[in-house]
């Protein structure tokens, strides 16, 4: 087991007084949340994506009714594994629109390099009007970055009055 001889020896012994191996608990403050509030918290934020972290930390309260930091909140999801990230910013699309796109795609499949180069791709410019770049957070798990409600979308056919 490659593991010290006192080790095991410990492990035997707190097994046959507690019945588990786990960890004894430890001397430090207490969490101001309980699991249940952590999963609410998790919960919450993949219902609501662009839900800030301090507007979550407003929103909760911990343990004994006390206030829970927005630091609190941004570790309680860090360890269920989301992250605050940029969102994919991308055009409004519609469940016809997406259809069409994934048509064109399978049509167009087999054209090579200098053939794609003739086409004019829309989507392709990024203009912002509507939020300062960058500033806006989603909370995603890993490989969710251009899962529907990840991204946030925005229409480029503004008509300015």
């Amino acid at each position: 087991m490659n593991v010290n001889k006192t080790t095991i020896f410990r492990l035997r012994q707190r097994l046959h007084e507690t019945d588990t191996v786990s960890d004894r608990p430890c001397s430090g403050r207490r969490r101001c949340t309980t699991q249940r509030q952590d999963r609410n918290l998790v919960r919450n934020h993949m219902n609501h994506r662009f839900l800030s972290a301090p507007a979550s930390s407003r929103q909760t309260r911990g343990r004994n009714d006390q206030r829970i930091s927005a630091n609190t909140v941004r570790r309680r999801l860090s360890t269920s594994g989301l992250r605050a990230r940029r969102p994919y910013i991308g055009p409004t699309l519609t469940q016809r629109h997406r259809h069409q796109s994934t048509l064109w795609a399978q049509k167009h499949a087999a054209w090579d390099r200098i053939q794609l180069q003739s086409v004019v791709f829309s989507d392709e410019s990024r203009f912002c009007i509507d939020h300062a770049h960058g500033r806006v957070r989603v909370w995603r798990r890993s490989g969710e970055r251009y899962q529907t409600d990840c991204v946030r979308e925005h229409d480029r056919w503004v008509e300015h009055l």
